[in-house]
Order: C-alpha cells, then sequence, then structure tokens
C-alpha cells in the first residue's frame, strides 16, 4: 500500500485532530453545563427580571439597508421616496438580542497548573451562563454561524448540541454576519490572533452600528510568563515549535509584547465605543458573569450604560 503524500496526511492529522476534539467537547459539555446553570442560577437569584419584548408581529420601524444583508430584504415602496434603501424591521427584530461566540479553536485547550478550567471550559461555562441569564430576562440570543437568536427556556441545550454537530473548522473569531443595529455581541477568545484580524472583525460586525463586548480569556502562565530553563513551546493550531534556551530571558520582551497587543485592541474597540477586558482562569467564572451581564443592561433604544472599560475578575 502506498504511503499517503503530504497533502493526504494533512487531511489525516486534520481528521484526528478535529475527532479527538469533538470527543473532548462531548465528554465534558455535561460538567459544563452543570456548572454554567448553577452560576446562572446564582446570579439570577439576586438580579431583577426584564419585561419580555411584545409579539413581534407588529412593525417597528424602517432602517437602513446594510451591504451584506439579504436583497429580498428591501422595503423598495418606501425605499422609493429618496436615494436611500430600507429595511422593515418587525417588533422582534427591534427586541434586544445578544451573539455570544466562545472561540472553540485548538489555543483555548491550553490550561497550567493554576487555573481552575482551561480558556476552553472557561469560555463556555461563561457563555453558556450568560445565554441562559439574559433569557430569564427576556432577552434573545444566538450563537453566530451555528444558532439563529432564541429566546427559548432551553437555550443552553440548544447552544451545546449545535457545537457537538458542528463539523466545520474551529476558528477563533466569529465569522462574518451582519447583525441588527440594536444587537450586542460578546466574544469569548484568548485574542491571540494579530490584530488585523481583529481589526477586520470589529469593522465588520461594527458597519451596521451594534455593540459589543470583547472579554480576553488567558491562563495565568500566558500572564505571567512562569517559565524557566530550556523549554518548546508549541503552537497548537499552527504545530510551530520554538525553542527557549533561557525561557526567562524572555519574560520581559514577552509581557511587553502582550502589554502592547491589548493596546492595539483597545484603540480599536475605543474607536466604536465598544468594550474590551480581559478575564483570568484562576479567577471566579461567576465575577465574569456579573461583569458582562452589567455590561449589557440596555434600553429598548439599545443605550448601554455601566460598560466602562477595565479589568474584569
Amino acid at each position: 500500500m502506498a504511503a499517503p503524500d503530504k497533502n493526504e496526511a494533512l487531511e489525516i492529522t486534520a481528521i484526528r485532530r478535529a475527532d479527538g476534539e469533538s470527543r473532548t467537547l462531548a465528554a465534558s459539555l455535561p460538567r459544563l453545563v452543570l456548572e454554567a446553570r448553577r452560576i446562572a442560577a446564582n446570579v439570577i437569584h439576586g438580579l431583577h427580571g426584564r419585561r419580555r419584548a411584545g409579539t413581534g408581529e407588529n412593525f417597528w420601524q424602517y432602517r437602513r439597508f446594510v451591504s451584506g444583508e439579504p436583497a429580498a430584504r428591501v422595503d423598495w415602496r418606501r425605499s422609493a421616496r429618496d436615494d436611500h434603501l430600507y429595511v422593515r424591521e418587525q417588533e422582534w427584530e427591534a427586541s434586544h438580542t445578544v451573539w455570544i461566540w466562545p472561540d472553540r479553536s485548538p489555543s483555548m485547550a491550553f490550561a497550567s497548573r493554576d487555573a481552575r478550567d482551561s480558556k476552553l471550559e472557561r469560555g463556555l461555562i461563561v457563555a453558556f451562563a450568560l445565554a441562559e441569564l439574559l433569557v430569564a430576562g427576556g432577552e434573545r440570543v444566538g450563537v453566530p454561524g451555528l444558532m439563529n437568536p432564541t429566546a427559548s427556556n432551553n437555550v443552553i441545550d440548544r447552544m451545546a448540541q449545535a457545537m457537538l454537530h458542528d463539523d466545520a473548522t474551529r476558528l477563533s473569531l466569529p465569522p462574518a454576519f451582519v447583525p441588527s443595529a440594536l444587537a450586542e455581541i460578546v466574544v469569548l477568545s484568548d485574542f491571540w490572533s494579530p490584530i488585523a484580524d481583529i481589526r477586520t472583525m470589529l469593522a465588520g460586525l461594527s458597519s451596521s452600528g451594534a455593540h459589543g463586548t470583547l472579554i480576553q480569556v488567558v491562563d495565568p502562565a500566558e500572564e505571567t510568563f512562569p517559565y524557566s530553563g530550556r523549554i518548546e513551546f508549541v503552537e497548537p493550531e499552527g504545530g510551530e515549535v520554538i525553542t527557549a534556551g533561557r525561557a526567562e530571558s524572555w519574560m520581559n520582551d514577552y509581557v511587553a509584547r502582550v502589554a502592547l497587543h491589548r493596546d492595539e485592541i483597545r484603540a480599536e474597540t475605543n474607536k466604536l465605543d465598544w468594550l474590551f477586558s480581559t478575564h483570568t482562569t484562576s479567577r471566579s467564572a461567576a465575577e465574569l458573569l456579573l461583569f458582562l451581564h452589567g455590561g449589557l443592561m440596555v434600553n429598548k433604544g439599545g443605550q448601554r450604560t455601566n460598560v466602562k472599560a477595565g479589568r474584569s475578575a
């Protein structure tokens, strides 16, 4: 039997990696779902619920057509009155929708001995708990490219099932889509992507006027770089290996580079009045959940309150 060529070998490796990741996720999801429900229940206990939106069939407003939307959404009668294209929004579209993106790419599997959870586990726990909290308050929750917005009481189960049946490549950043101008977007990722990719993501998601929050979920070791001696660092998504003869000599440069990367992200989010903050997995998931819930307090007109930027729990 002939040996597989390079492309076939890469495909086999990718399939094995995807199979391993899916099995790991399937095995861990029940525990993560239970943890998310426990945290959400504790937080909900101390919060006032919000009034649910109306029936959703009534006309709400006209808004400008956004490039990338289906042309079928254009209200041609209204658009004929002037030089702009308009979309006729129904009441359900005007109700508050929150899109939540938990990064499930390979780099999120990292966990040092000082972490309570891996970055992947923490991101999923908080995403699930936030969805449950928002739905309990009358909001609609969706996952970009994976689950349409829903106000279903079993939102966590829907999210989990959608992820289990997702056979697409695990992306660090959410796929391009056009959210409603009144929508909120929460991205939970380690954000080790190049700043150019993050800038492109922000430009696309904010083009319709939506607001958003970026939470950088990091392991304690990624904050402090507690390494010394000869260390091999393996890039989880590309497989590249970098060897440090004296890892401790890299610490200052590493910390400075991380700070620079965060400053670049913050500069981009500040331009859009979006929120950027960080969360370390050695801290409590409930603290991050409270932080996010506070930042997502909006009124019917989409005006945010309590969104001052800063370091999260």
